[in-house]
């Protein structure tokens, strides 16, 4: 990527950096800025729904009892949510106001104003939750409330994000305003301007085995106590934002490819060529090349882009010869998974997984022929893959004892090596190719 796309990145990136400033005035009430869509129109309940169930529920049902369902909620809907001057109101019973669409990658301001006692939240993808509470209740003060909102109430205990890195709660009576920028898992909340959570996993409440859902509506918790809400905006994340976002500081981080030849790596470069400061596999050709230097641990970032069909992967501790899947500490696999041509495959073939070894979460990719986020890092005998946001493998590969079709992974174990690209024929892309070692 060129020093110029970079500059670009990074001033959109500042754009939606938080201000306490967003809204000017209250004549400027629930009027989204620009880049930015108002979810709430200020005058009625259009673009919302009712819902009160898990995702998993929700897409196991029938069509017909899913338009039972939303017929039955809308009636809730109208008893207990209502529009007051512009406030999108609830008296603190029904069930969740929904938006009808579903976001991905997202910036997200919400204004709110709640009651003493009160306890509330916002789902995100239909998770929990931003956590929304009286802080002076002493009553839940062993549950965290006297930590204050903001964070993610519903991870794991012990895990970032569950606890706010600040108390940023204003006075009962006064506006509290939310700033909330979810990537993938990834979530960042300011509340009030300060920093609450920064940039933890949003885990998934529904189903701890798995990563958060790539996408799902936001959702307005009800819980009892009245609570008041306006100015709520959304601005969609696209792919050169969130990679910009994802990556942050590159501090510690080294370029590891120019952009214009291959100086510094080794292997069967003749099967690859640059194009436009990219990476790129021949049709038709392969072999594993590498950036010749030896590394232990540490932080692989990339970006790569597959073609309808592709395959390709990444050469994890390479001893510079032989198959890296199985001599090398593996191969992490670089693959369209929609291809038809690869419906049955074992499930430790598909992306982001350890080579026949450990099998990935899938559903993260984007689309074929758009550039991916991927951060992987190694550590020890743990391997941790990292896409557009969310885990999708996180294993410890000295746990590992069955391996498909019983073929033996002698390099599994290796503590060095080197770090690249393993072709098998298709012309799969990567670029921005940086390296953090970690010893």
């Amino acid at each position: 990527m060129s020093l110029t796309v970079r500059l670009v990145l990074l001033a959109l990136a500042v754009a939606v950096a938080p201000v306490t400033g967003l809204v000017a005035d209250d004549a400027k009430q629930n009027v989204p800025p620009e880049g930015y869509t108002a979810l709430f129109n200020g005058k009625d309940l259009s673009g919302w729904r009712g819902l009160n169930m898990s995702p998993y529920k929700l897409a196991d049902m029938s069509e017909a009892d899913r338009d039972a369902m939303w017929k039955k909620n809308w009636e809730d809907v109208t008893q207990h949510w209502s529009v007051d001057n512009g406030e999108l109101v609830n008296d603190g019973h029904g069930v969740y106001l929904t938006t009808a669409a579903d976001y991905t990658n997202y910036d997200l301001w919400i204004d709110y104003k709640t009651v003493a006692k009160a306890d509330s939240g916002i789902y995100l993808k239909a998770t929990p939750q931003v956590q929304i509470w009286d802080y002076t209740d002493e009553g839940k003060f062993k549950l965290g409330a006297d930590k204050g909102s903001g964070g993610l109430w519903n991870n794991n205990p012990g895990n970032p994000g569950k606890d706010p890195l600040v108390l940023a709660d204003k006075p009962f009576g006064e506006w509290n305003r939310f700033h909330i920028r979810q990537i993938g898992a990834r979530t960042w909340v300011w509340l009030n301007g300060k920093l609450v959570v920064d940039g933890a996993i949003h885990d998934n409440y529904w189903d701890r085995t798995k990563p958060l859902i790539p996408s799902g509506p936001i959702q307005l918790q009800t819980h009892g106590g009245e609570i008041r809400w306006r100015n709520i905006f959304l601005h969609e994340i696209g792919a050169e934002e969130a990679a910009s976002l994802l990556a942050g500081s590159d501090d510690g981080f080294q370029s590891i490819f120019n952009g214009k030849d291959f100086e510094g790596w080794a292997g069967p470069t003749e099967n690859y060529e640059v194009v436009d400061g990219t990476v790129r596999c021949k049709q038709g050709k392969g072999g594993t090349i590498y950036w010749n230097e030896t590394l232990t641990d540490f932080v692989a970032r990339l970006e790569f882009k597959v073609p309808p069909g592709g395959n390709n992967g990444l050469a994890i501790r390479y001893p510079g010869s032989g198959d890296t899947a199985y001599v090398g500490m593996c191969e992490l696999q670089v693959l369209d998974n929609t291809a038809d041509k690869y419906a049955k495959l074992d499930p430790r073939q598909y992306h982001g997984s350890i080579y026949g070894a450990v099998a990935a979460h899938r559903g993260y990719q984007r689309p074929v022929g758009e550039w991916n986020y991927q951060e992987v890092t190694v550590k020890g005998s743990r391997i941790t893959v990292e896409l557009n946001g969310t885990v999708i493998t996180d294993a410890d590969v000295s746990e590992v004892k069955e391996f498909m079709g019983k073929t033996a992974h002698t390099g599994i174990n290796r503590k060095d090596g080197f770090f690249g690209f393993a072709g098998h024929g298709d012309a799969v892309q990567f670029r921005n190719v940086r390296i953090k070692k970690l010893q």
